[in-house]
């Protein structure tokens, strides 16, 4: 078992009725036991968001690797957004 260390932690009223309701409620055996799950939310919150971020680096390499997308029909390109967009909303309505 890992060692434990006894921390103070200054929360906010509205988190710490949140933590003691959860206590009351059965949910949680103690206080301390949300915070430990809050930290375990947290970290795992982490390393999505790294995953998140090397999944982005990895295509924006790609892309840059890829080359260039050659010359742009800006008048075309909005042409075609308006009509998907106008779709959208003619099938939104129906």
């Amino acid at each position: 078992m890992s060692k434990i260390e006894r921390v103070t932690v200054a929360l906010p009223a509205e988190a710490l009725e949140t933590a003691r309701a959860a206590v009351e409620s059965g949910e949680y055996a103690s206080t301390g036991e949300v915070v430990r799950d809050a930290l375990r939310l947290w970290e795992h919150h982490r390393a999505l968001q790294a995953q998140e971020i090397a999944r982005l680096r990895k295509a924006y390499a790609e892309g840059i690797a890829s080359g260039s997308a050659g010359p742009l029909d800006i008048q075309r390109i909005k042409r075609d957004a308006r009509a998907r967009f106008d779709a959208m909303k003619k099938r939104s309505r129906a």
